[in-house]
């Protein structure tokens, strides 16, 4: 791997040279934008809105608005002048246990790897010390032109590090959730845990993204000359349900079959017998149910069109 940034640790007064390598690469399908009536490609010219004529790279510099609108040009003398102690270090400031970490604060992934062979051994003091601890590393660091958060955990035998958002730059959940109270009885929490249970652990490694490979399978077809193949429409749609227990129970019985368990949904359907309820008062509307365990659950109570994981 190709390294995008060199440095150093400072672990107290120990300092590991390392270099950094990007952690994930990305697969998602791009297009290119083409004329329709030629299929030229369509480019974008940089161009002075004062002037309306198209400037070189050369003559572009950097510049600062202002609240006001207003600009303020900054030369790359002016930013290499501005203290950050970060430039070159990633700065240790504190060891947590990781789930003090706030998922929602994790952005970029990377690798540390040591930077010639006299950090090899400071390198594994702080992955075994981190090891050790079950702690992470709180560090900061300038990357790509800013100062950023960081976290250090140790990923098999190497150091990752998981670039982080500031504080202020996560927003608040505030009106996300139902503003509505909504009461949920224990049999319904049951069912939910059943269900859960049902669909157990999945293997990551097991999933693909199977737009990318319809896109490429697409266009493979064009090159060749020959007819795509059809593409298959869309998971049929339940209807809107009403009966979160039924809905539940059918969601449970087909998690069961897909995965050649028993089929019984048991659980969920003694659930539903302690309320004596047919789910008629469940109360509110529930998202319509989609996916292959809707095609597999279609011996579901009437109340339940379909039904999803």
């Amino acid at each position: 791997m190709r390294s995008i940034w060199k440095g150093a640790i400072s672990f107290g007064l120990v300092s590991i040279p390392v270099r950094v390598f990007g952690a994930t690469e990305n697969h998602s399908v791009s297009f290119r934008q083409v004329h329709a009536a030629d299929g030229g490609r369509i480019r974008y010219r940089k161009v002075c809105e004062l002037e309306d004529e198209e400037v070189s790279t050369s003559e572009i510099t950097k510049a600062f608005e202002a609240a006001d609108g207003t600009t303020v040009p900054l030369t790359d003398e002016d930013l290499s002048s501005l203290p950050l102690p970060t430039a070159r270090t990633i700065e240790i400031l504190a060891f947590v246990p990781a789930d003090t970490i706030d998922p929602l604060q994790l952005d970029r992934s990377y690798y540390l790897g040591a930077d010639g062979g006299g950090a090899a051994k400071p390198y594994v003091l702080l992955r075994e010390a981190l090891t050790r601890s079950e702690k992470v590393a709180v560090v900061k660091l300038a990357l790509r032109g800013r100062e950023t958060l960081g976290m250090l955990r140790v990923v098999d035998d190497a150091l990752a590090l998981h670039t982080m958002l500031w504080p202020d730059e996560i927003r608040s959940s505030a009106g996300v959730a139902p503003e509505t109270d909504v009461a949920v009885r224990d049999a319904e929490l049951d069912l939910a845990d059943t269900l859960m249970d049902t669909l157990g652990d999945i293997d990551l490694d097991s999933l693909h993204d199977e737009y990318r490979e319809a896109v490429e399978a697409l266009v493979a077809a064009k090159l060749e000359g020959v007819e795509p193949a059809e593409a298959g429409g869309p998971p049929e749609a339940g209807g809107k349900v009403i009966d979160l227990m039924a809905a539940l129970e059918n969601s449970v019985r087909a998690a069961q079959e897909s995965r050649g368990g028993d089929t019984g949904a048991r659980g969920g359907e003694e659930a539903g017998d302690e309320t004596g309820e047919t789910g008629e008062g469940s109360g509110g509307e529930v998202k319509e149910l989609r996916g292959a365990a809707a095609k597999k659950s279609g011996g579901g109570k009437a109340g339940a069109k379909g039904s999803g994981t």
